[in-house]
């Protein structure tokens, strides 16, 4: 029960930013701060939450295999998710996929959004590294290890990725039923994969555990550096560095409780 609620809470983040995306225009410097905020807490996440514990059970060789298939895996589909919502025009610098465009006021969305693409993308590529933060989540409930860091940092990275993706959805005219039911889906899956993490997963070997923790570490680390970070500074400019430090010490503060 305590990892079903816990699997609610960092999933209504999504609901919650694709009510506001489907509806609501927000400054992009905003949006930009949202972004560095939730870098800084998935920077806490990956090293205290994830990381750490994937070496603790399984080894540095282990962790580091597990750490460099998990960058490996989510920068091979992030590329493929850019291509898919570039469309037909060429594009700005970042990544098509995480159009901030389609969510700010005063500014045209882009191609990508206008195209269909860059929602959808951006849907899969929160599965993607989303099913094994949640995986970790439910892993460290299991174990008793707490796990607040971790579910602070998946609720705000989740809320900016979702409010983006709704946008530019609406930004190619899908209804609101449509944005909401299939991000309501997205958080239905990522839901149970903290129960899972905390179920099945939590009685394996330690050594097997160490892998999927280690793989959703390399997997956040990728996001950081392939969208999330430069994105974030793009838009917002060098003032995101304080925000990134703020989701950095609150994340911090959490995992030390």
């Amino acid at each position: 029960m305590d990892a079903l609620w816990f699997g609610v809470i960092a999933s209504s983040a999504l609901v919650f930013g694709a009510l506001l995306g489907a509806r609501v225009e927000l400054p992009k410097r905003v949006l930009a701060s949202m972004l560095a905020f939730a870098a800084g807490a998935l920077i806490t996440a990956l090293a205290f939450e994830l990381f750490e514990e994937a070496y603790q059970y399984g080894g540095i060789w282990r962790a580091a295999i597990g750490l460099i298939a998990g960058a490996v895996v989510f920068t091979v589909l992030s590329a493929l998710l850019d291509r898919a919502a570039r469309g037909q025009g060429p594009q700005e610098d970042g990544s098509d996929k995480l159009d901030v465009d389609a969510a700010a006021e005063k500014r045209a969305p882009s191609s990508a959004s206008t195209s269909g693409a860059a929602g959808l993308a951006l849907l899969a590529a929160v599965t993607l590294d989303g099913v094994p933060e949640n995986v970790a989540l439910g892993v460290s409930l299991g174990e008793g290890s707490g796990g607040l860091a971790l579910l602070a940092a998946i609720f705000v990275s989740n809320f900016p990725e979702a409010l983006v993706g709704s946008a530019s959805m609406r930004a190619q005219g899908r209804s609101q039923a449509f944005i909401l039911g299939t991000w309501l889906t997205c958080a239905a899956l990522l839901t149970l994969a903290v129960v899972l993490g905390a179920g099945p997963l939590s009685s394996a070997a330690p050594v097997t555990i160490s892998l999927p923790l280690a793989f959703a570490a390399g997997a956040v680390l990728a996001s950081l550096a392939d969208t999330l970070m430069p994105e974030a500074y793009e838009k917002g400019g060098p003032v995101v560095a304080l925000s990134t430090t703020a989701g950095f010490v609150l994340s911090f503060v959490l995992a030390t409780l």
